[in-house]
């Protein structure tokens, strides 16, 4: 079931929009903080974003730029604010469509529709990982810190998504060496100290210390 993330101020449209979508099969959950959506969107890992324009504190230009610093998930904008400049605005900052307001529902539904068949029908769909201030995007293997990105070797990716997978728990060094033996590149115990002591350094520069933490005699851990 494919996941909608609504972003609109104007609670009976918000509502309206949720009741529709989800008679048609959707998932929904409209933004409940508008000061900042950022935290929600990445818990609930949408397939698309409907995203209303004029917002209280941030416009919605900004939190569809946001989005985009950590995901590629469409983005339809849904605005009375519907001329030419607007609309040559929200492509620019990155969104994929334009409802303009008022709009019928069925006219959403088609809109939704294909784009979700456009983004998904020949390829998985994206997923994020979140945890203490980190974002990894799966679907394109990147990592963000407080809106930065940060380039990941693939053996430092795959360290940090076995650890954030399973966050709270040990990962002994085994099973993270076995993890990367799929990657097709052939990792040593040594190997894998240094990879751990270059990612770690990565995740430090980027405000995170200490974030992945050794178990003498265990493994690692994020907690």
């Amino acid at each position: 079931m494919y996941k909608i993330f609504i972003v609109e101020d104007d609670a009976v449209i918000a509502r309206a929009v949720e009741r529709h979508l989800v008679s048609w099969g959707y998932e929904t959950e409209a933004a409940q903080n508008l000061e900042n959506v950022m935290p929600e969107f990445v818990k609930y890992a949408p397939q698309l974003v409907l995203m209303d324009i004029s917002l209280p504190f941030y416009n919605g230009y900004h939190w569809c730029s946001e989005i985009r610093k950590i995901s590629k998930v469409p983005v339809i904008f849904i605005t009375s604010m519907s001329d030419n400049l607007n609309l040559v605005t929200a492509m620019n900052m990155g969104g994929d469509d334009f409802i303009p307001k008022p709009f019928d529902l069925a006219v959403l539904t088609v809109k939704v529709q294909a784009m979700l068949r456009r983004t998904y029908e020949f390829g998985g769909e994206a997923e994020l990982l979140e945890h203490g201030g980190a974002i990894l995007n799966i679907g394109d293997g990147s990592l963000s810190v407080g809106g930065q990105r940060i380039d990941l070797t693939k053996n430092e990716y795959k360290i940090l998504h076995i650890l954030m997978e399973n966050r709270g728990k040990i990962v002994s060094r085994d099973a993270i060496i076995e993890h990367l033996w799929q990657s097709d590149s052939y990792i040593d115990d040594n190997t894998l100290t240094v990879n751990m002591t270059r990612l770690r350094k990565k995740l430090q520069d980027a405000g995170l210390s200490d974030y992945i933490t050794t178990k003498k005699g265990a493994g690692y851990m994020i907690v």
